[in-house]
Parts: structure tokens; sequence; C-alpha cells
């Protein structure tokens, strides 16, 4: 059997930290190398960790053939509030870093590759309900516009070069074991922490937004079952739909006044309502349920049951 070395780019980021955590329970820990630009904080420190820019092309493959990596997962990226902010910084490291991590998919034959998309490369005229795996793609945000050329970038190096590159279209994603991270549904994290340590919290979207969202431990699972799955099984090569649960401020606010009763919400909508607005209020996500068996096991209830569970520990840990 091949033995596999693993290496993720940009693991500090919210679905990094708990990415590495599931590679190495299968790969073990020492089999996995997590990177980044800034020094590890919490748990990244538990394992091996090195300083690393994706942007530096000269860098990274010297690293990938003295680590005689395998696999790569390059989660590397400026979030959508953050990128309208430093839009040709957010192009310029979401485009070069995947360009350069396919590239060196091909000058070191890497088993593999793993890069997420999301649903902000779909847009405004995209349909709203049950959007479709293909479907009219129109995104207004840099970050947007940076996923849907990704997922060309992807489907082209497959098809033209035959590198085995895979990935998902994220909805928005909450966890709870790192602070939000700059993204349009990151107040489906933030609201928690603000639940737990004051009582309060406001809301930059308005109470009846609907957008996709995904527990972490979902999209770690849905991450890692993708690139368990046989080649053959993966039948898109531009990036899955994959879905979870839907629901708006209003309704996350409602499930944590079950277990905070004085939890109180107030709304003061700002630049990303409209971005919010041009993104999906479902996703359709039966290629890949049909293709390599993907099924969620978080509702809205089961996850704010997990998070309000568990993260006053956290929280006591770090006062």
């Amino acid at each position: 059997m091949k033995k596999h070395k693993i290496l993720i780019i940009g693991a500090g980021g919210q679905l990094g930290s708990e990415l590495t955590q599931g590679l190495w329970s299968l790969y073990g820990k020492e089999n996995v190398i997590a990177t980044d630009i800034k020094d590890p904080q919490g748990i990244l420190s538990q394992g091996n960790f090195e300083i690393l820019d994706v942007l530096k092309q000269k860098n990274l493959f010297d690293f990938i053939k003295k680590n005689e990596i395998t696999q790569v997962y390059h989660l590397a990226a400026v979030l959508s509030a953050t990128g309208e902010k430093n839009p040709k910084f957010a192009w310029h490291l979401n485009m070069d870093g995947l360009v350069h991590v396919l590239d060196a998919a091909i000058e070191f034959k890497l088993d593999r590759v793993y890069w997420p998309s999301s649903i902000a490369a779909f847009g405004p005229t995209t349909p709203k309900q049950n959007t479709p795996q293909d479907t009219i793609m129109d995104p207004t945000t840099i970050y947007g516009i940076s996923k849907q050329a990704g997922e060309r970038w992807c489907e082209w190096y497959f098809r033209n070069k035959g590198v085995d590159v895979r990935s998902l279209r994220y909805p928005g994603l909450i966890g709870y074991k790192t602070k939000p991270g700059g993204g349009t549904t990151d107040y489906a994290v933030d609201i928690f922490f603000k639940a737990l340590t004051n009582k309060k919290f406001e809301c930059f979207l308005k109470e009846n937004t609907y957008l996709p969202m995904m527990y972490m431990d979902d999209a770690v699972k849905a991450t890692l079952d993708l690139m368990e799955a046989p080649a053959d099984k993966i039948k898109i090569r531009s990036s899955y739909n994959i879905s979870a649960m839907s629901f708006s401020p209003a309704e996350i606010a409602a499930e944590i006044r079950k277990h905070i009763p004085d939890f109180t919400i107030s709304y003061n909508p700002d630049f990303r309502q409209g971005i919010a607005e041009s993104w999906p209020q479902s996703i359709d996500d039966a290629a890949a349920r049909k293709d390599w068996g993907w099924k969620h096991q978080f509702g809205l209830k089961e996850m704010t049951e997990e998070i309000l569970t568990k993260l006053p520990e956290l929280l006591a840990q770090e006062a």
C-alpha cells in the first residue's frame, strides 16, 4: 500500500485547523504537515507545522520535493467580505496560489489535490432555491469570481494534464474552535460566541436572510469522503454542490434561545447583505450523494446543541 504524505496549505483558517485533525486521524500526525503564513495557534502546534507561502512558487516546489508530499489540500484564500476590501490581492492569492499547486501536481506527480470552491461562485441570476449542480454562475464578489475561475482551472488541469483534483462548493461553514475569518456567513459562527459571552448579538444581515450552511464536522467529513473515494466515482471535476441545512439569522437566534432564554439579537445590515442576497438560499447536492455517497449528519438543532455544550469549555480555557 502506497504511503501518503499530506500537505495542508492555509491550515490556520477555520476549516484548515479541523481538517488537519481529521487527516491526523486518517494518516497519523507523522504523515501530515500543516502550513500557513503565520505561526500555529491552538491545536495545530501539537503536530507537524511549518511556515509556507504558496505564492512563492520555488519555496512551494522545494517543500513538496523535500518532504516527498503525495497529496495537497490547498485551502489558502482571501474570503468574501475581506476580499472586497482588497480585491487585487484577493485575486492574486486565490488564483496564483491554486495554479502553483496544480503545476506542482504535474511536476511531482501528486496522487491527488483538494481545492475548495464555494456557493460564492453563484450569483444574483442563479436559481435561489435548490440551486442545481450545473446552472448560471455570475458571481459579483472577487472571492466568487476567483472561485468560479478556479473551478475552470481545476477541470482544465484534469482534462488536459491528468491531475486528480477534487473540489466541493462549500456553503457557509460553522464551527466553534476558531474565530470568524471574514466571510459573509460568519455571523453564524460569531453569534454563538456572543450568545455565551454577553447574551446579545448585532447581526450584519437582515433577520430573514436565508443561506445554505453546514456544521464543520460535516464539512470535514465531506472533504475526506470525497478525497478517499475511488477516482472513477468522481464524475465532476469542477466542484460538487454539497448541502446540509438552510436557515436565517432569526431562526438560529430562536434555536439559541431554547438554551439561553435571555439571548437577544438586533439587526444592522451592512455591505454584506448585498453579498448574501446574491447567493443561493438552498442547494441541490444530489450529484454528490449519488456519485460518492455524501450524507450530512447535523441540522440546525443538532449543531446548536453541540456548540453550546462544547464552546463554554473552550472559552474558559482562553479566559
